[in-house]
């Protein structure tokens, strides 16, 4: 009864932050707009009808063609690399196993920054998300391909010694890619590379949306399944999984989000790493709520990260990237150490 009661406190108060998060987004920048110039704005744009007379147009511009899709992209991101970063972990059964750790961001950052310096287009707009998403895929084969010629188990720490293996060979690359291009160029990807959700437009939201809908919803609609696989997969079997095809869904689902995700902001690391940690020490293991909770907390977490990012050493920002690894880092050292202690004090 006590973990229901926590759950119902739980969900508001995550939608809570995440409105919060979302209108200081739109609020907090180096140019103030009055918050009934915002509502308005946003009620104008979206229903059709304000309640302001009149609004300056530097200001609707500010509020619904700056601000509105940066701040809606970074939720979507942030919500991406979390939900993405839950179902790794659940599938490999290990809190480590991530989008970054296992290869498939660095895959999908490798098709990206291929993309910007050989200057292709043969998809149009989505030539972008698309080739990021098969770069993660051919990635993600590579590490499970590598990890079945060293043994014939498929161990959890063998995947992510492998997923390491291949970003530091896919990291190389990168810094070849950076060396041969020009000044430009070069600067262009080493900013990209290091993550950002700044003057991308609504262009980009429309990108990502998509696969942000499909990869969610294939994902939030296994949540059996990996609950099973915490069971291990031949067990899981045992109680009616299909487990090849659950495997494959997740898998599919996991990087559709991550390599879109990666495509339109470019490498931002922790965000799937610890953002599921945290919820499951709220909620539990069960994914039912592990997977909307971390698509939540995710895309909260990452809306105050770009306006920290954006806010600090106004008017220069500084990559969304550095603000997650500065947070997300000794989060996640903080929460290996209660862990440890935790099972010490089980096993005494």
């Amino acid at each position: 009864m006590f973990t229901i009661n926590k759950r119902v406190i739980i969900y508001p108060l995550a939608c809570l932050l995440m409105l919060i998060a979302m209108l200081t987004g739109l609020f907090y920048s180096s140019v103030t707009v009055p918050i009934l110039t915002i509502l308005h704005i946003l009620a104008e744009n979206t229903v059709g009808t304000g309640f302001l007379a009149d609004v300056p147009g530097n200001e609707q511009a500010i509020i619904w063609d700056i601000r509105t899709p940066r701040m809606l992209l970074a939720f979507f991101v942030g919500a991406s690399l979390a939900l993405a970063g839950a179902a790794f972990q659940g599938l490999l059964r290990n809190p480590l196993a991530d989008p970054y750790t296992i290869g498939v961001s660095s895959g999908s950052a490798l098709g990206a920054v291929s993309v910007i310096f050989l200057q292709l287009s043969f998809l149009g707009a989505f030539t972008l998300p698309i080739v990021s998403i098969i770069s993660g895929f051919i990635t993600l084969f590579i590490v499970f391909g590598l990890v079945r010629l060293s043994s014939r188990q498929m161990a959890v720490e063998t995947i992510i010694l492998a997923g390491i293996i291949v970003s530091a060979f896919i990291g190389s690359i990168l810094s070849l890619i950076i060396a041969l291009g020009d000044q430009d160029s070069m600067t262009q990807i080493i900013y990209w590379l290091y993550g950002s959700v700044g003057m991308r437009g609504w262009s980009y939201v429309q990108l990502l949306l998509p696969f942000f809908l499909v990869g969610s919803i294939m994902l939030l609609a296994k949540y059996r399944e990996l609950n099973a696989f915490a069971l291990g997969e031949e067990q899981a079997s045992y109680i009616g999984v299909n487990v090849q095809r659950g495997k494959s869904m997740i898998l599919i689902g996991a990087s559709l989000l991550t390599g879109s995700a990666v495509a339109v902001s470019g490498t931002i690391g922790f965000v799937g790493l610890v953002i599921p940690h945290l919820v499951r020490l709220l909620v539990g293991p069960n994914h039912k709520h592990v997977l909307p909770l971390s698509m939540i907390t995710g895309g909260t977490f990452l809306v105050i990260a770009d306006i920290i990012a954006r806010t600090v050493i106004s008017p220069r920002e500084l990559p969304i990237g550095v603000i997650t690894a500065l947070v997300g880092a000794p989060i996640f050292a903080l929460l290996l150490v209660r862990s440890r202690l935790a099972r010490k004090e089980g096993g005494a």
